[in-house]
């Protein structure tokens, strides 16, 4: 396989829930509202044998009008229309804010890979569309239900027999996490559950998580269990170690 990050960089976000571009060359985090934190962004992209993956889709910001997530994908000789497959670990906004864009002439949405198929957890959108919490985009994600591209998914299961999906719900309540095996490859991707190297090798509990301690507990785990099988994590919150091969 092969493995791309596409980093679309550091930001901070608070109570609001809104993200703010950070430049950590010259920004100072105690400039920012009291609470704030200091997030890192990137998705990934896997080429396999069968198809181009997308994990996760950033946080949907734009330049010069064209999505962040599209310039990334250029940079690395891909366009949109070579997505073949989008896989989701939750619906909140920082990682599916680049997976639906609005319609600049009626106010309408689209996917903005829209030759791929999606797979997403039916209970996390359910969950979303529902709670009407600020980590969602409830009006776009409105979109997924009846998309013929769309395929929502239950708990546990396979995608093109080399793709296993399993809920974890540490994070938020339907979050799920991945595993892509090809030959004697194994890249796992566990969303915010394992977003950062240092995070695997702490008992850290999450306070923005659903259930800090299952987090805590699950990343134990895979973190043992991939010393066994050879893991590659990707993390989708650190962008200095984006890629990591346990041994």
């Amino acid at each position: 396989m092969k493995i791309i990050p596409l980093s679309e960089g550091s930001f901070t976000i608070d109570h609001t829930k809104i993200f703010v571009p950070f430049d950590t060359g010259k920004d100072e985090l105690q400039q920012r509202p009291k609470g704030s934190l200091l997030v890192e962004i990137q998705p990934f992209l896997l080429v396999t044998r069968k198809d181009i993956v997308l994990l996760d889709t950033g946080l949907g910001f734009s330049k010069d009008g064209i999505l962040q997530i599209y310039h990334n994908l250029a940079m690395h000789g891909f366009s949109p229309s070579d997505i073949t497959m989008v896989l989701m670990s939750h619906l909140h906004r920082d990682h599916a804010g680049g997976m639906i864009v609005p319609d600049d002439y009626n106010g309408s949405f689209h996917l903005s890979f829209p030759q791929a198929e999606h797979y997403i957890s039916q209970l996390e959108l359910d969950h979303a569309l529902n709670k009407g919490s600020a980590s969602y985009d409830t009006k776009g994600l409105s979109i997924l239900e009846n998309n013929e591209k769309v395929h929502l998914t239950g708990e546990n299961g396979q995608i093109n027999g080399y793709i296993e999906y399993e809920q974890s719900g540490g994070h938020s309540p339907f979050h799920r996490v991945f595993w892509i095996r090809e030959d004697d490859e194994v890249v796992f991707f566990g969303g915010d559950e394992a977003p950062q190297l240092q995070q695997m090798k702490t008992r850290f509990v999450a306070k923005y998580d659903h259930d800090g301690k299952k987090a805590m507990e699950l990343r134990q785990q895979w973190w043992e269990t991939s010393h066994t099988e050879h893991w590659k994590f990707l993390f989708y919150h650190d962008i200095k170690t984006p890629v990591y091969q346990t041994f």
